[in-house]
């Protein structure tokens, strides 16, 4: 049995998020059926992290187990044949066997674009949140590094499939910063991983601060542990891109 790892990059626009589910269209399940046609059995295909319906990747990493003996190029050439062209596989590489891509990960890093043009064009409207209305940009700018460490961000976090487990909702973020990019506000946040909707949520509350409905105080109220907050307003997922994986 061979272990692959793969980077590949989707537009999330058509599908119910990363993880399969029954009877909708997902990234994973339309991987798990293309490489189970190469390999003439089912496959699993385990991925770094879980993107939400709609939700771009540029550079997710996955893994999954072959005994078909098809060399490493011609496994990227025949996989990207078989899919759909919203989803490109970028690279194939052989891993350890024991590799796994979200528990062996160090960090993560996702990108939120917000197009501040009073206009957006009909090529981009799937992929940034146009919001051409006033914000005071300093204040979020200013407000966004404070995620940065580590932090209780059971705020920022929708309900899970996964909650009743009890697991932590501590996080570190390494990086959390906002900046004007021409037309545009791109915030970045690089951490150890991320909860689910939890980007989206610290946009969301970020564009309120922007709007002056929240203050520095009302930002790091949610940090604290138990604050019982509940998560929200959350930005919406087409101008999320998960940008990259990093390991050892």
């Amino acid at each position: 049995m061979r272990r692959f790892k793969i980077t590949l990059s989707y537009d999330g626009t058509n599908y119910h998020g990363w993880q399969v589910q029954p009877e909708l269209s997902t990234v994973q399940g339309t991987l798990e059926s293309v490489i189970a046609q190469i390999e003439g059995a089912t496959v699993h295909v385990e991925g770094s992290g879980r993107t939400d319906a709609g939700v771009h990747g540029l550079a997710q990493v996955a893994a999954f187990d072959l005994e078909n003996p098809i060399p490493v190029e011609n496994l990227r050439k025949a996989v990207n044949r078989l899919l759909p062209r919203d989803i490109r596989v970028l690279a194939v590489e052989e891993a350890a066997a024991d590799f796994h891509p979200r528990f062996a990960a160090r960090a993560k890093t996702y990108e939120y674009r917000i197009l501040r043009s009073e206009l957006c064009s009909p090529f981009e409207r799937l992929y940034v949140y146009h919001h051409p209305y006033p914000l005071d940009e300093k204040k979020m700018i200013e407000f966004a590094p404070l995620a940065e460490g580590e932090h209780d961000f059971s705020a920022f976090a929708a309900s899970d499939d996964t909650d009743e487990l009890g697991r932590s909702k501590v996080r570190t973020i390494f990086s959390s910063r906002l900046a004007r990019e021409q037309d545009r506000l791109i915030y970045r946040v690089r951490g150890t991983g991320f909860l689910k909707h939890m980007v989206r949520n610290i946009v969301g509350v970020l564009l309120e601060a922007g709007k002056g409905n929240f203050t520095r105080a009302d930002l790091e109220a949610r940090l604290k542990p138990g604050c019982g907050i509940p998560p929200g307003p959350s930005a919406p997922a087409r101008g999320l891109f998960m940008i990259g994986v990093e390991y050892e």
